[in-house]
């Protein structure tokens, strides 16, 4: 036995050796169980899945910069020799982020909230340095090595995941938090990245800031990765400070660039929070304006919102309701493709029909190694498609939930209200204030409500008492 636990330790150890590359940032060898060929197939996996999820921002403009900065530095990056792609996703969430291969994504969220071309190019570099530094392949390396898996990141419970349409492996990179290690590293290579192609790069310290207090005043964890598991932001700040100076003297660089007017000029028309088109939820009601439908979300759920899919979760996580478009001809065949790509074995069934519409209610189950999961799902033809709203919760959980679900989907029904069906998206405007005052007058005078002050000043990135001189640009909205 001894010689056979040795022989199999000496193989493991020759196997890692085996598997051991070289990290093109440290230079260093590290264990690696993910080729640069298997990051690029991940990237090419995730990246039609983002985009299905999200949607890309139909701003041509604004993609075409984020692809020219985003080419610029990744040539001067440690991995040039990827085929990087680069994206603005149609979100308000602020988040940016990357997956293995080259892929790197910024929301329209995150683009409204930066002030000037170098906070962009130093989260930019921040996120090229997560891909040319292999922090995600080295997570899946040690996912792998612990036989721990990867998890996906959702509003409901680990649970309920694989009713959702992001649980591919490619995805799941997305949710990934890196380490405190990882985060320095990737500052690191943000300062040095962007201070290479010409900004100023103290200036992403100044928007990790921003980002500080925008998840202050909501009173939630900040969301993009680039903050989760974050070092302390104090420390932070001053070593992105630091490292921006060393790299100015270092790279010689005297005209450091910010260039504020041109990349708040570029944010003039843009959608601001969400798009009303996309869906919106106002006083508890799911209104879908352009798919001309509505329905209740039950109280205190929380929900999110795709082009793919609309998630509602129960608070303690244990219910949470999904609509999503069924696909088939009829409702008997969109019920049984459900059934199948869920693997739920049908336990009754009933035409019927909501708010006039024809409808198929069917209850069904899953038999899990964790027990049994009973679902609620109502088939509802309308507008030339089949719309299914399914309901999830433990098998014993389920009578307690059955109402509140059964009832939810039966108030689906046609949006008729012109003013919901008319309603505009906030639009970012780009004014010049008139006369030096602080920045709160100046907000004032363009009609922002006090309730949404301290919200735009975080979005403008400065205080509500600091002056502003005559002629500063400012971000203000109008629908």
């Amino acid at each position: 036995m001894r010689k056979y636990a040795l022989s199999c330790l000496l193989l493991t150890a020759l196997l890692l050796f085996d598997s051991c590359a070289t990290n093109p940032v440290t230079g260093k060898r590290q264990v690696s169980l993910v080729s640069t060929n298997q990051e690029i197939a991940m990237g090419q996996q995730a990246d039609p899945q983002i985009v299905a999820q999200f949607g890309l921002y139909e701003d041509p403009a604004m993609q075409r910069f984020i692809q020219e900065k985003g080419q610029q530095m990744a040539a001067i990056s440690h991995r040039k020799e990827l085929n990087y792609e680069f994206k603005i996703l149609d979100s308000p969430v602020i988040n940016a982020f990357a997956v293995p291969g080259g892929y790197v994504y910024f929301t329209r969220g995150i683009m409204a909230h930066f002030n000037d071309e170098a906070q962009f190019a130093g989260v930019l570099g921040h996120e090229i340095g997560h891909i040319t530094a292999r922090h995600s392949a080295q997570q899946q390396t040690k996912a792998t090595l612990a036989q721990g898996g990867l998890l996906l990141g959702m509003v409901i419970s680990p649970e309920f995941a694989q009713f959702g349409n992001t649980a591919a492996q490619g995805l799941q990179l997305l949710f990934l938090k890196h380490g405190r290690d990882d985060e320095r590293e990737s500052d690191r290579l943000g300062v040095e990245y962007s201070t290479k192609i010409g900004y100023d790069a103290a200036q992403m310290a100044n928007f990790f800031q921003t980002l500080q207090r925008q998840s202050a005043s909501t009173g939630q964890e900040p969301i993009p990765n680039f903050l989760s598991t974050h070092p302390d932001p104090g420390e932070r700040y001053e070593t992105v400070h630091q490292l921006a100076a060393e790299w100015k003297q270092k790279a010689n660089l005297t005209n450091a660039q910010i260039n504020r007017n041109n990349y708040l000029r570029m944010l003039e028309g843009m959608i601001y929070g969400e798009d009303p088109k996309q869906g919106f939820v106002e006083n508890g009601v799911f209104y879908h304006p352009e798919l001309r439908f509505q329905f209740p979300v039950p109280a205190n759920w929380r929900h999110q919102n795709s082009p793919q899919a609309f998630q509602m979760a129960a608070p303690d996580g244990k219910a949470m309701m999904m609509l999503t478009l069924a696909q088939g001809n009829s409702l008997q065949e969109a019920a049984q493709n459900t059934m199948e790509q869920y693997k739920l074995q049908p336990v009754e069934s009933q035409n019927t029909t909501v708010n006039g519409l024809p409808a198929l209610a069917v209850i069904a189950d899953l038999q899990q190694q964790q027990g049994t999961l009973r679902t609620l799902s109502y088939f509802i033809q309308y507008g030339g498609v089949i719309y299914s709203l399914m309901g999830v919760s433990a098998a014993q959980d389920f009578n307690s939930y059955a109402q509140l679900f059964s009832s939810t989907m039966q108030s689906f029904r046609e949006l008729t209200d012109a003013s919901k069906l008319n309603r505009q998206p906030e639009r970012l405007r780009i004014v010049p204030v008139q006369q030096t005052t602080s920045l709160e007058q100046a907000l004032r005078s363009n009609q922002i409500p006090n309730d949404r002050l301290e919200e735009f000043a975080i979005l403008n990135g400065m205080q509500l008492n600091e002056q502003v001189p005559s002629g500063t640009l400012i971000k203000v909205v109008r629908r």
